[in-house]
Parts: structure tokens; sequence; C-alpha cells
């Protein structure tokens, strides 16, 4: 594969990770839902008041994926406060990893993935965590893959639509 570069996304970028940052959640989800929920979705989650927010959040970073200067894939972790559920201290979420379509099967995901580990690592976590959609098998296979274990669930909510999310965990061993 060319070689790839993992870059820690500022808010300079902001345009560039909406844009990926919509277009990977769109071809992951759209088959599963409605039109109407997707946009909602998009436009609430992918806005830039919002994608701001969370790029001048010191709890949460995000880092892009460039295959030969092309933005291919994206990760969010979160950790503290601004984990969406556990916030534990001791504990590291990743909240996004998405590949366009196109570059998927490329290893990408693995390579945002284990840059993931290595700041849970310098952070000292001790476990990393995430959800998962219940209808998203190909990356309920993934982190399974990489060792998570399921040990709940909770409601992702698209647009009007209550959505089922498997919870995963891995424990690190430091």
């Amino acid at each position: 594969m060319e070689f790839m570069k993992i870059t820690r996304i500022t808010t300079n970028e902001i345009d560039q990770l909406q844009k990926i940052g919509r277009q990977t959640f769109y071809e992951t989800f759209s088959t599963g839902n409605t039109q109407e929920n997707m946009q909602k979705y998009l436009d609430e989650r992918f806005s830039i008041e919002k994608l701001t927010a969370e790029l001048n959040d010191k709890n949460a970073i995000f880092y892009f994926a460039q295959l030969e200067n092309k933005i291919v894939g994206y990760l969010k972790i979160n950790f503290g406060d601004s984990q969406t559920e556990l916030k534990d201290d001791k504990s590291l979420e990743i909240e996004r990893i998405y590949v366009l379509k196109e570059f998927q099967g490329k290893k990408i995901g693995q390579i945002l993935y284990d840059k993931a580990i290595e700041i849970a690592k310098q952070k000292d976590a001790d476990y990393i965590w995430l959800g998962v959609w219940e209808e998203n098998p190909r990356a309920i296979k993934f982190y399974k893959k990489n060792g998570f274990v399921e040990f709940d669930k909770h409601i992702f909510k698209l647009g009007n639509d209550e959505q089922t999310d498997i919870m995963m965990k891995l424990k690190l061993t430091n």
C-alpha cells in the first residue's frame, strides 16, 4: 500500500473534516435508514458549529488518514468528561473510525485503530470502549478480531429513529 500519513486535525481543516465525516457516515449507514433521518443527523452532528466545539474540546482528538495527500478516513477519540457515556478517567472512547468506501479493506481502519491504542497507552488507560450499531456486522467483526468484547447496549438516536448500539470494551495491559 502507498504511504499513509496520520495527522492530527486542527480547526483550520474543519471543512475537510465536515466533508469526510458526512460522506463516510452516509456511505456506511444510508442503506439502513431513511433519507430524512440521515439528513437530520448529518445536519446536526456535522455542522461547522458542532465540529468546531468538538475540535476545541481538550478531551477529544481527531486524526485524518491520508494517502498521497487525499483524506481517506478519520478517527475521533474521547477521554475524561468528553466520553459519550462511561466518563471513566481510566478509559478512552473510540467514538468514530470511518474510512471512505473505496478505501475499505486496505487496513486503513486498522491503522487508525492502532493510533487510538497508542494514545490510550500514552494516557495510561485501563481500557478502551466504543459503541457499534448492532446492524453493522463488518465493524463488529473488526472489533472482535481486535480483542473487544460486548459488555452492554445503548440507544443511539439517528434522526427520529432509536437504534441499538452494542457497547464493546478492550482491556489494555500496560
